[in-house]
């Protein structure tokens, strides 16, 4: 799993994070989402290393990275706090402009981090996501059938308890659907009490205090100045949820927004990895 990439703890101003990169090329880096790590871009990354330098983190709360000392310090479990973690870390490794494609969670922070430092994103593709703001505000009954998991999420101590007691039955997954060394790193986190109130503080933030900062935006009319290509699992619920995908996006960028839906279930790095490579390849390349 990822061959000829390099693993490693990298200390970034406030917490570390456990990175995976390699190959040659303009930098690309990859966010994944809940309840995944790094290793989630397993299929993925080796072929996007053949054109680009490829860097995998574990977003700080996840995985082996860092995880906040407060778990309802929102501020340090916010969008815009792991976007100040993702410039540090290319800057650490030599890049002070880079590519960014984030998935579903991550797709949160990678928008943060093109809204908060437009000078570093050069372009920007949104995997399986919508602005939190658009989510929370499109709320309605089939929203909360499908996504009632972020309110709980959110609440005191509860789905700590819930996950924790049996964290396998709560997520699935499986060395036959994920491989196995992936599975193996999913498992560690979600049975791991501490990187399992990491990974909630990510929905605590996003009811908390990541809407506001996308309020913010709106009301001061700061929109996405770097191209965005939007991508989306055609097994998933964001087009039963959203009807088209790009409307949604399209008033929070100045350029015109591209994308197009995946024969995929949710987690489309594990399940299409040749055609979100072909996607991305095309879309950092043009």
């Amino acid at each position: 799993m990822f061959d000829n990439f390099r693993l490693e703890m990298i200390d970034v101003p406030e917490t570390t994070l456990r990175v995976r990169h390699g190959g040659k090329g303009p930098p690309l880096l990859l966010l994944h989402g809940h309840p995944r790590t790094h290793t989630t871009w397993y299929k993925v990354a080796p072929i996007l290393a053949d054109k680009f330098t490829v860097v995998c983190p574990d977003l700080r709360g996840f995985g082996k990275s860092g995880k906040p000392s407060d778990p309802y310090d929102h501020e340090a479990s916010s969008k815009r706090a792991k976007a100040r973690d993702c410039v540090a870390l290319m800057e650490h490794l030599g890049f002070d402009r880079f590519f960014l494609a984030g998935h579903d969670r991550g797709s949160y922070t990678a928008f943060r981090t093109a809204m908060d430092h437009p000078a570093r994103v050069e372009k920007l593709a949104i995997l399986d996501g919508v602005p939190i703001l658009e989510a929370l505000e499109r709320c309605n009954l089939r929203f909360a059938q499908q996504w009632w998991h972020w309110f709980f999420f959110a609440q005191h101590d509860k789905p700590e308890r819930a996950i924790l007691a049996d964290p396998l039955a709560w997520y699935g997954g499986s060395e036959a659907s994920m491989g196995k060394e992936n599975f193996a790193d999913f498992r560690s986190s979600v049975e791991d009490p501490r990187t399992v109130q990491g990974m909630l503080g990510d929905y605590r933030a996003g009811i908390h205090i990541d809407h506001l900062h996308d309020l913010d935006d709106r009301n001061c009319g700061r929109k996405l100045t770097c191209p965005l290509h939007v991508l989306w699992s055609l097994q998933d619920d964001l087009e039963m949820l959203y009807g088209d995908v790009l409307s949604v996006w399209q008033p929070w960028s100045t350029l015109p927004v591209s994308g197009l839906g995946i024969d995929s279930g949710h987690h489309m790095a594990e399940e299409a990895p040749a055609e979100l490579a072909h996607e991305l390849i095309s879309f950092f390349t043009a």
